[in-house]
C-alpha cells in the first residue's frame, strides 16, 4: 500500500526494511508531476516483465502538484507491486533517487525516469551483461531532444570527464542497474549527485559497465530542467565530487607477521 513520508522519515523506515528474498528486481522513478505519464510507465513495466520476473516498482512522489500522487496511489491499490514514497514538499532528483533505492527491496536496483523517454525493454540486456559487475549505465545512441540541448549535452560531459577523470559517455542517462549493496554505499545526501553515481562508484572501487539504450521523445509533461540552470549547477556539483574525489581513502592493510606459529 502507499504511504506518505518525508524523505528524513523515509530515509529512517528506509533502512529497516530487509531485502524480500522473492524480489529480484526494484524499479525506482522519481515522479515530479508526470500524471500523465504513470499509467503508460506501469504498462510498459508489465508488458516487459510481466510474470517472468519478481519485480516491484518504487515511485518516488517528489512533490507533484498536478495530481501524480492520486495516480500513484490507485497503482499501487490495483498491483501490490507498485509502491509509493510520498515527499511533503519538492526535495530534488537525488533525494528521490536516494529515498527510492534505500526503500527498494530488491538485489537488483534500476533507476529510470518516469517521463516515458527511458525504455525499460532495455533493462534485461543491461542486467544480463552486468555479470560479476556492480552497475551497467544506459548511454543514449540516439537522444531525442533539440540541438541546443544535445550539444551542451556533449560539451557537459567532456568537462565532466575531464575534471572527474573518468569516462563515462552520458552522465544524463537515468537508464542504470545496479547492485543494491554497491549503490547504497555511494553518498547520495547532496542534490546533483545523482548525475554522477557511475564516477561516484568506480571511486568507492566498484566496477561499471556501460550499454547503449534508446531515448524517446517526452510523450506528456514538460521537462524540469533547462539549458542554463543545468549547466550551472552540475558545474557547480562536478567541483563537490571532484573535491570528494582527492578526500576518499583506501585502507590498506597489513597481513600479520608469519611467525610460524601452527593455528590450531
Amino acid at each position: 500500500m502507499p504511504h506518505q513520508a518525508t524523505p528524513r522519515a523515509a530515509d529512517r523506515t528506509a533502512g529497516s526494511k530487509c531485502a524480500t528474498a522473492e524480489l529480484q528486481l526494484s524499479l525506482v522513478a522519481p515522479v515530479y508531476d508526470e500524471k500523465d505519464n504513470l499509467e503508460p510507465l506501469y504498462q510498459r513495466v508489465l508488458e516487459v516483465f510481466g510474470e517472468r520476473v519478481k519485480w516491484e516498482l518504487v515511485l518516488v512522489d517528489d512533490g507533484s502538484t498536478d495530481g501524480s500522487t492520486e495516480v500513484m496511489r490507485a497503482l499501487a491499490r490495483r498491483d501490490p507491486r507498485v509502491r509509493c514514497v510520498v515527499f511533503a514538499r519538492n526535495c530534488g532528483q537525488t533525494t528521490a533517487m536516494r529515498v527510492g533505492i534505500h526503500s527498494s527491496r530488491a538485489p537488483l536496483v534500476a533507476t529510470l525516469d518516469a517521463d516515458m523517454q527511458n525504455d525499460p525493454a532495455d533493462l534485461p540486456a543491461m542486467i544480463e551483461r552486468l555479470g560479476a559487475n556492480d552497475a551497467v549505465v544506459g548511454y543514449r545512441l540516439k537522444r531525442n531532444d533539440n540541438f541546443v540541448r544535445r550539444v551542451s549535452s556533449k560539451v557537459a560531459n567532456a568537462v565532466r570527464n575531464w575534471l572527474s577523470a573518468d569516462s563515462i559517455r552520458d552522465t544524463g542517462c537515468s537508464l542504470k542497474v545496479f547492485r543494491a549493496p554497491a549503490i547504497r554505499e555511494i553518498p547520495l545526501h547532496f542534490e546533483g549527485m545523482h548525475r554522477f553515481m557511475p564516477t561516484l562508484l568506480r571511486y568507492y572501487g566498484f566496477s561499471v559497465l556501460e550499454h547503449p539504450v534508446s531515448h524517446f521523445p517526452r510523450r506528456s509533461g514538460t521537462s524540469k530542467y533547462g539549458v542554463l540552470n543545468r549547466a550551472f549547477r552540475a558545474f557547480r556539483d562536478l567541483l563537490a565530487v571532484r573535491w570528494m574525489r582527492s578526500r576518499i581513502r583506501r585502507v590498506a592493510l597489513v597481513p600479520p607477521p608469519d611467525d610460524g606459529a601452527q593455528a590450531p
